[in-house]
């Protein structure tokens, strides 16, 4: 094992909604209680990270690791449109000085998938007004506690809508369905149910008006998720001159096969190239990736036959993450912080080879002068794997959610063998 230099950030993530619990403002706490749900299961009080931050950032301090990656809830800090929670913008500021006082660099998401309800009621992520009421919340968190941050990543996987669309695609293809019906992988009549309700809970008469950050994105609302990263960036960089701010994106390390060379290119257009204009501008950019895609004429194809699969599916293929960060240092030249990487699966034996062979990948693309800033694992703790519920296991940490009590695994002290970092005093 090869320890990271001294100013390279190695950490973890988690994301509000996922961990936080009782996220009552939100949009996804308002699908999640639908009669007809698609959700496995709701959120509830998830693993209480709310109230239990301060021993949670330490068992990452005290495993070695020197940065922590988390979200801001939209939704708490501004749970009616024009109203902003003085009392929230408190508590984070304690997540915040409780990185500070374990030294714990805080790496800070301002909208990690979920959004607060009234914005949907509004049209949500296709809505013009999106980049204004997104600016004037990133501003107003900049006001507060800029001088409390310094990487700051305003959205998280901003082509994931893209990315669901495309996958939408290619499955209407397989099964011979016009695009044109919408999402309908269900059962008609459920998938009927959920949007009726859905529609009725946020008040929108069309349920094909339903714009949640994770919906099917169009052309248009991937430009103004752009549009909105990039009002935020600007706007508050003036607030705070300091911060480092870019965004992340989701990013599978795509592999043609015979006859696919084309369509692997245009995906990858699609999920990174046609980005640049807007993020050439950043101070970084987020990388995650967990997996490796192989696509032929046909399109994505599954992963080989006898290969080992994890919790979710993917390929176990550690090696993608540095296949894609070379690809993205050739096009994008400003610094590379890699925001998630990790393993779902009950075997901590094999979360820590992936761990080891990631990380060395990363360690090899530093040597040829790539400039990758920090390896950050996804995730902290084991949590609510949105419309999964708790079935899967990405976690360092364990926790029972009977008693919310935590269970550090090998990986995460493996993982902070390889930080160097400075003990609070």
């Amino acid at each position: 094992m090869q320890k990271f230099a001294k100013d390279f950030f190695v950490g973890a993530a988690t994301a509000a909604h996922q961990v936080e619990g009782n996220n009552l403002h939100s949009d996804f706490w308002t699908m999640e209680h639908l009669e007809h749900s698609s959700f496995q299961e709701p959120s509830l009080e998830a693993v209480d990270h709310y109230n239990r931050y301060e021993a949670d950032i330490k068992l990452l301090a005290e495993a070695g690791l020197n940065a922590y990656r988390f979200s801001i809830e939209w939704a708490r800090i501004e749970p009616e449109k024009g109203h902003y929670d003085e009392a929230e913008i408190e508590h984070y500021r304690k997540v915040l000085q409780c990185c500070q006082v374990n030294s714990v660099t805080p790496i800070v998401t301002l909208h990690h998938f979920s959004s607060p309800k009234w914005l949907i009621a509004e049209g949500g992520w296709e809505n013009p007004a999106l980049v204004e009421y997104f600016k004037n919340y990133c501003v107003y968190l900049a006001e507060k506690l800029g001088g409390l941050m310094g990487y700051v990543c305003t959205i998280n996987e901003a082509n994931m809508g893209l990315q669901i669309a495309a996958i939408a695609r290619d499955i209407m293809r397989q099964m011979g369905i016009n695009l044109q019906v919408g999402m309908n992988f269900e059962p008609p009549k459920d998938r009927l149910l959920q949007m009726t309700e859905a529609a009725q809970a946020f008040g929108i008469a069309d349920p094909r008006q339903i714009k949640t950050f994770l919906s099917m994105r169009t052309i248009e609302g991937d430009l103004l998720t752009m549009r909105a990263h990039e009002a935020a960036r600007d706007a508050m960089k003036v607030v705070c001159p300091h911060l480092k701010v870019g965004l992340t994106l989701s990013l599978f390390d795509l592999r043609a096969q015979p006859g696919g060379e084309a369509a692997a290119q245009a995906e990858w257009d699609e999920e990174f190239t046609h980005y640049l204009p807007t993020i050439k501008n950043d101070d970084f950019i987020g990388v995650q990736n967990y997996t490796r895609k192989l696509i032929d004429e046909k399109g994505g194809q599954p992963a080989p036959v006898g290969a080992e699969l994890t919790q979710m599916d993917y390929e176990f293929y550690p090696q993608a993450l540095a296949n894609v960060i070379r690809r993205v240092a050739k096009e994008l030249p400003i610094p590379i912080l890699v925001t998630e990487n990790g393993l779902a699966s009950t075997n901590d034996t094999r979360r820590v080879a992936f761990i080891e062979e990631a990380t060395a990948g990363v360690q090899a693309c530093i040597a040829d002068g790539i400039p990758v800033k920090g390896y950050v694992y996804w995730s902290l703790l084991d949590n609510f794997e949105w419309h999964l519920g708790f079935s899967k296991t990405f976690g360092l940490i364990a926790v029972d959610r009977t008693t919310q009590t935590r269970k550090p695994k090998e990986s995460l002290y493996y993982l902070g063998r390889m930080a160097q970092r400075s003990m609070p005093a």
